[in-house]
């Protein structure tokens, strides 16, 4: 879309930044809270209460007139979404972010466009057509991508800068509560991005079926709720770690709850229906610089030399996968555009909601 006024652009911007800046918040507080203790599961079925809490009354009133009937097929199909885009998925990204710092989870999952084009084509959602430079560059992106990821995963390289963290936010316990483990981590946050991946690409077709789109996301999220609950059963069982024990602790519940699944959310909806998909999607490199910027300040976090070239390959793979969709876009307006579903994490994580935006 093309706005008519400086002002205008202006306001499109700074809501662009301040969704990349929420969402960083994001990685800073789920880290803060594993270094105080709170158990991921606790975490993470206290983040969707709250998010779902949020989501039901706009799924309800907005979509009451065009919600479709329910069926046992759909049902199914729906709670398998729930493993995908919730259980999985944040799951994932709280194992991987318990060995691996949150800067290196921001930076990995600037894959996700990469994946899920991979994921698209091998179910021939996503044409792929080499002959064309849009063809070529959203194949060359994948591969930079993965490669990046790949030398994050096996290369750790020797440590650049440290800072002094200002011990807020359980910074002060990193060390003594994490061994951080580089390689684990970093698979578990790839299993995060094939997760995520797989979730905006599975959800297409059952968008078809059930085109209410809060209303899938609300019942997606109370099959992941439920899923949690019966894990938490077998795993959690111990009543003392549901009690929170300081404000702090409530203080990174709610961010993930509230502003990562409410305020993000609401900014995404926003800046993709004033600035498109894609205008939104190449800011995402911007939430790895300010993670790694908040890690350090805040919870003393290196930064190593692998990491960073990683990051850059995976950043240039984004945009050469963005690229290659913008024209492809352009070419052929009948294409399936992928792109808008980039940042729907955080309806999941955030889902991210996210969405862990896990």
């Amino acid at each position: 879309m093309v706005m008519e006024s400086a002002p205008e652009k202006l306001k499109l911007l700074l809501g662009v930044l301040a969704l990349q800046c929420c969402l960083a918040g994001f990685h800073i507080v789920s880290r803060a809270a594993l270094n105080m203790g709170i158990s991921k599961i606790v975490f993470t079925v206290y983040r969707n209460c709250i998010a779902l809490a949020l989501l039901i009354p706009f799924a309800y009133f907005l979509e009451k007139k065009n919600r479709p009937p329910l069926t046992f097929s759909l049902l199914a199909q729906l709670f398998f979404l729930a493993f995908c885009g919730i259980t999985c998925n944040q799951g994932f990204y709280l194992l991987g972010l318990h060995y691996l710092s949150p800067t290196y989870a921001s930076a990995i999952q600037n894959t996700v466009p990469a994946i899920t084009f991979a994921l698209a084509a091998s179910l021939r959602l996503e044409q792929v057509n080499i002959n064309k430079r849009y063809g070529m560059a959203k194949v060359i992106g994948t591969v930079v991508s993965v490669g990046g990821a790949t030398v994050i995963t096996l290369y750790k390289g020797t440590p650049l800068m440290n800072f002094k963290s200002s011990h807020i936010l359980g910074a002060n316990t990193v060390s003594q509560n994490v061994v951080l483990n580089w390689s684990v981590g970093c698979l578990f946050l790839l299993g995060n991005c094939i997760a995520w991946s797989g979730w905006m690409v599975l959800q297409t077709p059952v968008l078809k079926k059930y085109p209410a789109r809060l209303s899938m996301l609300a019942l997606t999220l109370a099959f992941g709720l439920v899923q949690f609950l019966a894990i938490a059963a077998f795993w959690e069982n111990d009543i003392g770690k549901w009690r929170l024990h300081s404000g702090e602790e409530l203080f990174t519940i709610l961010y993930a709850g509230l502003v990562a699944s409410g305020v993000a959310l609401s900014l995404q909806i926003w800046c993709i229906d004033r600035g498109g998909a894609l205008f939104t999607a190449i800011f995402q490199p911007v939430q790895t610089v300010m993670v790694a910027i908040m890690a350090a300040v805040i919870l003393g976090d290196l930064l190593y030399t692998g990491g960073i070239i990683g990051a850059v390959l995976i950043v240039i793979g984004l945009y050469l996968v963005l690229w290659g969709k913008n024209e492809e876009k352009k070419s052929n307006s009948n294409q399936p555009d992928l792109s808008r579903h980039l940042l729907s994490e955080e309806s999941s994580r955030p889902t991210t909601v996210t969405s862990d935006v896990p």
